[in-house]
């Protein structure tokens, strides 16, 4: 039973949108699947015995359907708008364009928010389709939401958690300073749905964010080291992630955390959602993505 089996009579519930494969991304290339091979078969194997999970809840509304190719193109140009990959969405123009349910419109009406950021607005329609994601972006530029909310339907969309289970959604960000801005939004954003988080970062006592672990939280926001230590003293563990955020991706690896990175990573099924994060696009933070993502959208110059 998923979170949110009582909204069963709310058109806009993402509860019954099955994922459009079985199990969803597969291996992780950047190329798409072709023909069987080695990588695919060991991927398979992992999966064996995985339950299936929803990750695909986009559905375009008429207004957007009904943009040609003129107007889209004229859109992304006037926001700065850049995309790459496979079958891309078009963007949206307005919050109820997206599609998001309505306790997710709550939040954003709350928040006083006008119109989407360029990076929300083409953003949304590619995290909600439950692909994989590229986003080079900079501070400042709305990419925390633009990861946030989709993060939010998707945990309501999963069964609940269970007495042992890890998270559902697992954030990595460099710094306390950036993983407590995060957990703050998700506070804000998550409390109409009842969704739990917690923050986990060095340099202060384990004990209460172990409290929060031990009563389960669907998301954790994390910094890669603390997150590591709590895993190995079983405080926590990632069987249940589905929706992988790497924030500022870059900067995580000019501190040294690529191996700490891989560790997290190969704990987690291969058939996860994961979006990407960087402000830089260079060659190590290029081949560490091709690592992890399948056949991502990229998107840039969301400024």
């Amino acid at each position: 039973m998923s979170r949110f089996d009582g909204r069963a009579a709310d058109p806009s519930s993402y509860r019954d949108r099955r994922s459009e494969g079985a199990f969803g991304g597969g291996t992780r290339a950047f190329a798409p699947s072709g023909k069987p091979d080695a990588a695919a078969a060991a991927a398979a194997a992992e999966l064996d015995g995985l339950p299936r999970f929803e990750k695909n809840f986009y559905v375009e509304v008429p207004a957007v359907a009904g943009m040609t190719a003129e107007e889209v193109e004229a859109y992304r140009r006037r926001r700065e708008i850049t995309v790459e990959g496979n079958d891309v969405p078009k963007p949206v123009r307005d919050f109820r364009d997206v599609g998001f349910p309505e306790y997710v419109l709550q939040e954003i009406t709350k928040a006083g928010f006008t119109e989407p950021t360029p990076i929300q607005s083409q953003g949304w329609p590619m995290a909600l389709k439950g692909r994989d994601l590229i986003g080079i972006a900079e501070t400042g530029s709305g990419k925390t939401l633009a990861y946030l909310l989709p993060a939010i339907v998707h945990v309501n969309a999963q069964p609940i958690l269970a007495p042992g289970d890890g998270p559902i959604v697992l954030v990595l960000a460099p710094t306390r300073e950036l993983a407590v801005q995060i957990q703050q939004e998700t506070t804000k954003f998550g409390a109409s749905s009842k969704i739990k988080s917690t923050c986990i970062y060095g340099g202060v006592p384990k004990g209460p964010q172990v409290r929060d672990l031990q009563k389960g939280v669907e998301i954790i926001i994390a910094t890669p080291g603390r997150l590591i230590d709590m895993m190995e003293s079983h405080h926590t563990n990632l069987r249940r992630v589905t929706y992988l955020v790497l924030d500022e991706a870059d900067r995580m690896l000019d501190m040294g955390f690529e191996p700490q990175i891989k560790k997290i990573v190969s704990q987690i099924r291969p058939d996860r959602q994961t979006l990407y994060w960087s402000a830089t696009w260079p060659k190590e933070v290029e081949l560490l993505a091709r690592t992890f993502l399948f056949d991502p959208y990229k998107g840039y110059n969301w400024f």
